[in-house]
């Protein structure tokens, strides 16, 4: 819709207080704690989806951005033990886990050796036993064999805990590992930041203050990073816009967020199983609520491997503007919880075939979003890329 077609919808909205939020965000005005709680708990999906897609379109057009990137899991073998994770096993049942040595990881890097990937996204559990100096040579080691790959590792979870065993501050800490080679933060870890939640999925592990701290800091040194929310368990609508007001204040602050990433609950073989998921309608006024509230954030990402490809299509109408990359079916995170992507691996061909479909602009990009290609005018059953270029 364009500005014209948006007034005409706000104008005909009922509700006196969504009629209000609608002209704010015509007129690119933050709204406010409440009136971000008020559209998940009154605006229809039309409504929010519509105003969140004007918001999409006059930051990026139809542009829609993915990466050519692969994922290492160093381990899934954890001291923590949070509810909601299907992927982690404890220090004591490790005959259901995996811990890779450096030269294994290696061999996954080296295996993309002349293919023209641009990222390497590295997040696991927090084994004991892999501590900071064993990922600080990690680091320098892939740096050496190709230093152009941007290595994107480790969750504030995973540095809290190496950063307290190795007796370093957050600052040294953070230091080092840029100085090793880490060039950006994935968004992970985050969950819900307020404690009533987080007491009960999450309690033993680092809490919403050192998250925002480690970020903090790895803005100072001039690194960027992602933000990520666990939505659709046993939060409220109050503690989904608690979780983004500190990081739009943080962002505020620093400036350096690339993309916040909605993260659906998914229920298979945790101790929330119980629960039940949430409904597509839920998940896209999930995403359109935070291309709203998010104004300070450049991208809203949705996790193809997550929602699955037909949804995340999808979630392209509802203010997201990118989908991650062709992952590679490394990634066990999600598949584990119980996602529609068991192996979850996309090539070129196929992203830029999936955003197309739905009229969008596919634009490959680096991890900083420095736009790579444009692949809105080529045909991609005719790419000279196939999945075994990624």
């Amino acid at each position: 819709m364009n500005s014209a077609a948006i007034k005409v919808l706000v104008d005909a909205e009922l509700d006196p207080q969504l009629q209000s939020i609608g002209y704010k965000i015509l007129n690119k005005e933050r709204i406010n704690f409440d009136e971000g709680v008020a559209l998940f708990e009154k605006a229809s999906l039309s409504y929010v989806g519509a105003l969140a897609n004007w918001v999409r379109e006059e930051k990026h057009g139809n542009k829609t951005y993915f990466n050519r990137n692969f994922h290492i899991e160093p381990t899934n073998v954890c001291v923590f033990s949070c509810a909601f994770c299907s992927y982690s096993r404890l220090y004591s049942n490790r005959e259901e886990g995996w811990e890779l040595s450096i030269d294994q990881m290696m061999h996954i890097v080296k295996s993309y050796d002349g293919k023209p990937v641009t990222e390497v996204h590295i997040v696991g559990g927090v084994h004991p036993k892999m501590n900071m100096e064993f990922f600080l040579e990690l680091l320098r080691t892939i740096k050496a064999h190709r230093p152009a790959l941007h290595i994107k590792a480790f969750t504030p979870v995973e540095l809290d805990y190496m950063f307290k065993k190795a007796k370093v501050s957050v600052a040294e800490g953070m230091r080092l590992a840029h100085e090793a080679g880490l060039d950006s933060l994935p968004g992970g870890g985050a969950e819900i930041f307020h404690p009533d939640i987080r007491k009960q999925i999450c309690d033993d592990k680092v809490d919403a203050v050192g998250w925002l701290n480690i970020h903090e800091t790895a803005h100072q040194l001039g690194m960027h990073s992602n933000a990520t929310l666990l939505y659709g368990h046993i939060e409220s609508f109050s503690h989904r816009i608690d979780h983004m007001e500190r990081l739009r204040s943080l962002q505020d602050k620093t400036g350096g967020f690339n993309t916040f990433i909605p993260l659906k609950f998914r229920n298979q073989d945790n101790d929330m199983s119980h629960i039940k998921e949430s409904t597509i309608v839920e998940d896209m006024k999930m995403y359109a609520v935070s291309r709203i509230y998010m104004d300070n954030f450049p991208h809203i990402k949705a996790y193809w491997p997550m929602l699955g490809r037909k949804n995340a299509q999808l979630t392209l109408s509802f203010g997201v503007n990118d989908i991650d990359g062709t992952i590679d079916d490394s990634t066990k995170i999600y598949a584990m919880a119980g996602s529609e992507e068991q192996t979850p691996t996309m090539s070129t061909a196929d992203l830029v075939r999936l955003i197309k479909q739905v009229k969008r602009q596919p634009v490959e990009r680096g991890t900083l979003y420095n736009e790579i290609r444009d692949y809105s005018l080529v045909d991609a059953t005719g790419l000279e890329l196939d999945s075994q270029t990624n």
